[in-house]
């Protein structure tokens, strides 16, 4: 897909339930896979990635879907540690 489209048309969001995976995930979607292990070892691609937790992101669904879909998931993860995690790798310092 980030090969199809402009990078500035594709957002990766993520549904990951802890702050070390989506900090991994982001980071392999954004730099490259960090454990070398996985097809986009070395690869970066430069994409915005978000959770889909975030605030950003929840205030652009609508609530009962939010409410329906995500927000059980939600109360069980720990959202800021997360969104943290998944802001610092989007903005270069994670």
């Amino acid at each position: 897909m980030a090969e199809q489209f402009d990078k500035d048309d594709v957002v990766v969001l993520l549904g990951t339930p802890t702050e070390d995976a989506s900090r991994l995930y982001a980071m392999t979607v954004t730099s490259g896979d960090p454990s070398w292990a996985g097809a986009l070892a070395g690869v970066s691609l430069g994409l915005p990635v978000y959770h889909i937790a975030e605030a950003a992101v929840r205030e652009r669904i609508a609530a009962p879907d939010y409410d329906e879909h995500v927000a059980l998931m939600a109360m069980a993860m720990d959202v800021d540690a997360i969104a943290r995690a998944v802001r610092d790798v989007r903005e270069g310092s994670g």
